[in-house]
């Protein structure tokens, strides 16, 4: 492994990569995230990238931040895009650092297209998104054999920071087994109600994960039913995923985290579930 660096793309001056930092913890960069890390000669980074990856940055590289968090004075998704294009055209070698993975939730496509508006080159790096690292991190696999064999991502905020009135919420309530919601902590309780009314039922299982893969993680289990109360009574506040379905009981016996911090783990939470009535 020692010459994995000379086997990897070199960042041209003029070029920008948007890259995808994982859901916090440094060691789920992919290498193509830690060689752009190394060459860059500005790094554009968002709120939710770990200091920990910024750390990775060769000497003399420039950090600037351009995170964007509900609620809080941030900059406008054009002028970041813009900035991308400057700096490019500056014959800066340049890096957009984004958490998770740029194309998921993650406006990177909304910033590429603005590179191929201006005619920058660019290269996209995928990361590890939070909706399949903060469960995995949790102990809830998003799918399972005896349990789902789809799951659906779905983010709980549009444009306009409402529940997204786009989303067949009735659909995805007769339609999807897991639901993984990103950026829904303001409107769970309202989401919590579509589903329900939708069909779902009240009692089915329910996580939150915030500040998944890092020191900070906690996860909160509760359900669809109680979601809204459970988050004021725990303080649940973003960044935070939620995850809906049966696998969330699933972590009485893969929470490998807690495991290792003296949990006692059940052999099979799912027993109780299978299991007729009459038994």
């Amino acid at each position: 492994m020692s010459d994995w660096r000379a086997k990897l793309p070199a960042m041209a001056p003029g070029e920008v990569w948007l890259v995808g930092a994982g859901p916090g913890d440094p060691g789920l960069l992919t290498l193509h995230a830690v060689n752009a890390l190394g060459q860059a000669d500005v790094i554009v980074y968002d709120a939710l990238v770990d200091k920990a990856c910024l750390d990775l940055a060769r000497r003399g590289a420039v950090l600037e931040y351009a995170g964007k968090r509900g609620g809080k004075p941030s900059p406008k998704q054009r002028d970041i895009s813009l900035r991308l294009v400057e700096l490019a055209r500056d014959g800066k070698r340049v890096l957009r650092l984004k958490g998770g993975d740029p194309f998921v939730f993650g406006r990177g496509g909304e910033e590429a297209l603005t590179l191929v508006e201006h005619g920058i080159p660019f290269r996209v790096v995928p990361g590890v998104t939070a909706g399949i690292a903060a469960p995995a991190y949790a102990g809830i696999p998003v799918t399972h054999r005896d349990t789902n064999q789809a799951v659906t991502f779905l983010t709980g905020h549009d444009a306009s920071g409402e529940t997204p009135d786009a989303i067949d919420w009735d659909g995805v309530a007769r339609g999807a087994p897991v639901i993984v919601l990103y950026m829904a902590i303001k409107h769970v309780g309202e989401i919590a109600r579509r589903l329900i009314a939708a069909g779902r039922r009240a009692d089915e299982p329910m996580a939150f994960i915030c500040d998944a893969t890092t020191a900070q993680q906690r996860v909160f289990e509760t359900t669809i039913a109680e979601s809204e109360a459970d988050c004021v009574r725990f303080g649940v506040s973003p960044p935070a995923i939620v995850v809906i379905g049966e696998v969330v009981r699933l972590r009485a016996a893969l929470d490998w985290l807690g495991a290792g911090e003296g949990r006692v783990l059940v052999a099979d939470p799912l027993e109780t579930r299978q299991r007729p009535k009459s038994a």
